[in-house]
């Protein structure tokens, strides 16, 4: 994988900071997407000591200008890519669907949604078109792309969205030698998941705590997905804290 090069979204935090530094370690270039600034060249500066370059682009992945600017860069950067982890994602307050507003509604949608659809239109751009063609799409889709928890329907409809777009992404991807694939994830302890541990709301209405895993089997896993020829594709994978409420959330 050495020599390569990622875009990962929402780079700065969470599962993204996680990813991000497991694929500076297999040896992937990195061009780090998010909206904040600082973070984000805190993680390039921890990549750069694995040996490989990393640059922090500010994006906002739900405007269109912002991703074109993105992939523009990195193109100019590093003249190719070899992979996107489509990672951004917001939660917005828990409500039940009668009580969402329409702005968390929207919320949800343009950054959850409509910004992995652009940038995988800017990946599948850059990917279809050099030499040597092809690349490798991958998705955050999230546990909620099976099993919603209560009080999540802008979030969980995303999120089961995102499964349509891995899906239609895989098969339009097939001529040009570009894969796409999921990852969904259950309780990965990071900074934007703490209060999982402390309490979370179960499909009976009660606030149990929940276990969780360490992050950096997700990875280890996202790497493994990363790292298959491209005439092989894990489509599909889940990775969850063992005891979780997921398999029927109990």
């Amino acid at each position: 994988m050495a020599g390569r090069v990622a875009i990962v979204t929402g780079a700065g935090s969470g599962i993204g900071r996680v990813v991000a530094l497991g694929l500076a370690r297999a040896g992937y270039n990195l061009a780090l997407a998010g909206r904040r600034v600082a973070p984000l060249e805190a993680v390039a500066s921890e990549a750069r000591g694995c040996g490989v370059a990393a640059e922090a682009i500010a994006t906002d992945v739900a405007e269109a200008a912002s991703v074109a600017d993105l992939f523009a860069r990195v193109a100019a950067r590093f003249g190719r890519l070899d992979l996107l982890f489509n990672n951004a994602g917001v939660f917005t307050p828990g409500a039940a669907i009668d009580a969402v507003t329409l702005d968390d509604w929207r919320r949800s949608v343009d950054v959850n949604l409509t910004g992995a659809f652009l940038c995988t239109q800017g990946a599948f751009r850059m990917m279809k078109a050099q030499v040597p063609r092809g690349g490798r799409i991958i998705n955050n889709g999230s546990i909620a792309a099976q099993a919603p928890r209560p009080h999540s329907a802008p979030y969980a409809a995303t999120k089961h969205a995102i499964t349509g777009l891995t899906k239609a992404t895989s098969l339009d991807g097939r001529p040009h030698d570009i894969a796409c694939g999921q990852i969904d994830i259950g309780n990965a302890e990071t900074e934007m998941t703490a209060g999982i541990a402390a309490g979370a709301r179960q499909a009976d209405g009660s606030v149990r705590p929940e276990p969780v895993m360490e992050a950096r089997h997700v990875a280890d896993a996202v790497v493994y997905m990363a790292g298959l020829p491209l005439s092989a594709n894990v489509q599909f994978m889940t990775v969850v804290a063992t005891t979780m409420p997921y398999l029927g959330r109990g």
